[in-house]
């Protein structure tokens, strides 16, 4: 299976700092058509998002839950669905213990698309991590994924590295799809992967 990972404040959906309420939460400009265009080149999607806000003690853990089903409704609503949703309730300057601890998921580090690609037998090197900052983007090339970075004016700091260099760059999401498909179809065009 190939997926899609996305970030999700300021990628997937609107950027809205430590959003949990539901009302609040809505999908970002042209990510329906965006993500069925990937739909039918057999992606699957995948959300992998920090939430430091938990430990932090902004929301509780059970917050996550509301925040899924709506992202699931949103996207049923543009015929699409939401294979899974993995986030890091962790965030080693927080408040809340157990919470306030470094750990593995925490982008940019890779261990939620590790988890992720691991529960659903996703081939990482297919797959493509989407993100709005610079941490997305090292954690889906420390996981094997190539990388889109959405220049949308959310990466502020701009330190880059060798895994922080992203596969493409696009404006939004659906630039960013297209970069996908055209590069799925250069390599079946070209008769190999460029994983």
């Amino acid at each position: 299976m190939k997926a899609i990972f996305l970030d999700k404040d300021g990628t997937l959906v609107d950027n809205v700092p430590y959003n949990v309420e539901p009302h609040r939460i809505r999908l970002s400009s042209g990510a329906g058509p965006a993500l069925r265009l990937l739909a039918r080149l057999d992606y699957r999607f995948f959300v992998v998002s920090n939430q430091g806000g938990i430990a932090l003690g902004r929301f509780g853990e059970d917050a996550m839950e509301v925040v899924s089903d709506r992202l699931s409704d949103l996207l049923f609503r543009e015929h699409l669905s939401l294979d899974g949703f993995y986030y890091c309730p962790h965030d080693p300057g927080g408040s809340v213990a157990p919470y306030a601890v470094a750990c593995h998921c925490r982008k940019p580090l890779p261990g939620l698309l590790l988890r992720a690609a691991a529960e659903h037998g996703i081939d990482l090197g297919a797959s493509w991590m989407i993100g709005d900052i610079l941490h997305d983007v090292e954690a889906g090339n420390r996981a094997g994924c190539r990388t889109v970075l959405l220049d949308n004016g959310n990466e502020t700091e701009w330190r880059l590295g060798p895994r922080r260099i992203p596969t493409r760059m696009a404006p939004d999401l659906y630039a960013a799809a297209v970069l996908i498909a055209g590069y799925d179809d250069q390599a079946h065009t070209d008769g190999h992967s460029y994983a």
